[in-house]
């Protein structure tokens, strides 16, 4: 099974079984919705969304059969997946971009070594020697290829470290 990472259960939410997750996930429409398998903690322990909704800046979640905040505490502060096949999405997951090889004007220049996420966009770091941080806008991207294990960026003076 492959596991992709959604959140994080951050505490529960009143006495009827709810949990509050904090997620940045970018399908979320797809991951958050009845009837999906979420796996929580380490041991990936298997539950199935009963009830959706947002709250503030959180999004709330029963399990089907888990009626009872007493059902539901064990899962504070424990990382939220959902296996990768449940999922329908046009496009790529943060995860997929991690490790392709970086070009500019077929040039290469690293590889993406991990994603930085801030209020604004998402930051790649990519790593070669030197570090560059190329934001993940389509002004800065020019090509995502997951075929060829290959990432295109657009050129622009001072976008990358030059030693």
């Amino acid at each position: 099974m492959n596991y992709i990472f959604i959140g994080d259960v951050v505490n529960t939410h009143g006495l009827k079984g709810e949990i509050r997750i904090v997620s940045d996930f970018k399908f979320k429409n797809q991951a958050f919705q009845k009837g999906i398998t979420f796996y929580i903690g380490k041991d990936k322990k298997k539950e199935i969304v009963d009830t959706y909704r947002i709250h503030k800046n959180y999004d709330m979640v029963t399990f089907e059969g888990k009626n009872h905040i007493d059902d539901v505490i064990i899962y504070k502060n424990e990382p939220v997946y959902v296996n990768r096949s449940d999922l329908v999405y046009d496009g790529y997951l943060d995860e997929d971009l991690i490790g392709l090889d970086v070009y500019c004007n077929d040039k290469h220049i690293g590889n993406v070594a991990s994603i930085l996420k801030t209020n604004a966009h998402e930051i790649l770091v990519v790593k070669n020697g030197s570090k560059h941080m190329i934001p993940n806008v389509d002004e800065f991207i020019k090509k995502v290829d997951l075929e060829n294990n290959r990432l295109d960026i657009n050129y622009m003076k001072g976008l990358l470290n030059e030693d």
